[in-house]
């Protein structure tokens, strides 16, 4: 008995002792942090480079610095440029958005674990079909001398692969697959019990959405919708091989006003439209990191 009793006293006051001294965490090795130099170095030459060099083309006016070139950046033809991409970016990221959450949906609640996976692995494909290639496809398909354009009559119809609405056509494409791998995790991290137990309440299927899982799915959806933004106010390639310069765009007027095809000397008006494209990607990813955390810490 006496024995027992000193155990347990002896076991407690260890606890104590173990209560009371403090538990130190996140110490390392002093050398572990080393392991992480080249990565450092690389993301320092790939990326701290072209920004010091970029901030300081933009603010370079004739030899001493200024803001010149920001202000020019956002008049004229280039504030109509970047208007252009900022509307193009939002009309093709709330349709998308719409598009990919209700395909997501369906694919989510279908009983076909083929067509799930199938439809998931095509989405990661095309997802990244872009640049030359899927302007290309387009082309061939719904340009002006295109399969379906020449079988259907769509020219007949004021139809022109050329224009705004063409070239929303075609971000789409990429950006659907995109929302609906950003929003299928989400709607798979809505839990049954949530409806039964609305279902049980005499809710109905619009109730549960509109009380249960609309907000939950909030933060995810508006990051959804930021991340396709982002992707299309940055997209080049596409636009520059099937549009041109027929619908105005920020990454087409960089490349123009670097290469010297409308006005001479521009290269620093460039750098400065650059500037404005960060500050807008900052923006967006200023918004899209706080949704990705609460929504990862709804479904969690």
């Amino acid at each position: 008995m006496t024995s027992s009793l000193i155990t347990s006293s002896s076991s407690e006051a260890g606890a104590a002792t173990d209560v009371r001294r403090p538990r130190r965490r996140g110490l390392r090795a002093p050398g572990s942090w080393l392991a992480a130099l080249p990565l450092l170095a690389f993301v320092a030459l790939a990326f701290g480079l072209p920004a010091v060099a970029m901030f300081n083309g933009a603010l370079t006016v004739s030899g001493s610095y200024g803001l010149g070139n920001l202000d020019q950046s956002l008049h004229g033809a280039y504030r109509t440029a970047l208007l252009g991409s900022l509307k193009l970016a939002a009309v093709t990221a709330a349709i998308g958005s719409v598009l990919g959450l209700l395909l997501a949906q369906a694919v989510v609640t279908s009983r076909g674990r083929a067509l799930r996976e199938a439809v998931l692995t095509a989405s990661g494909v095309l997802a990244n079909f872009g640049g030359v290639p899927l302007a290309f496809a387009f082309v061939a398909t719904l340009g002006n001398a295109g399969v379906l354009t020449t079988r259907l009559g769509l020219g007949r119809h004021g139809w022109s692969l050329y224009s705004f609405w063409g070239l929303t056509l075609t971000y789409l494409y990429f950006l659907v697959p995109l929302m609906v791998l950003t929003v299928a995790p989400a709607l798979d991290g809505l839990r049954p019990q949530w409806r039964e137990a609305a279902l049980n309440s005499g809710a109905g299927a619009w109730q549960y959405w509109r009380h249960v899982g609309i907000p939950v799915l909030l933060p995810t959806l508006l990051g959804g919708f930021v991340l396709l933004f982002g992707s299309a106010f940055a997209a080049y390639a596409t636009a520059a091989a099937m549009v041109g310069s027929s619908v105005p765009l920020v990454t087409l007027q960089i490349a123009d006003a670097l290469s010297g095809n409308v006005l001479i000397g521009q290269e620093n008006v460039a750098l400065a439209l650059s500037l404005d494209m960060v500050l807008v990607a900052a923006l967006v990813m200023a918004v899209h990191l706080p949704l990705q955390r609460r929504s990862a810490r709804w479904l969690a």
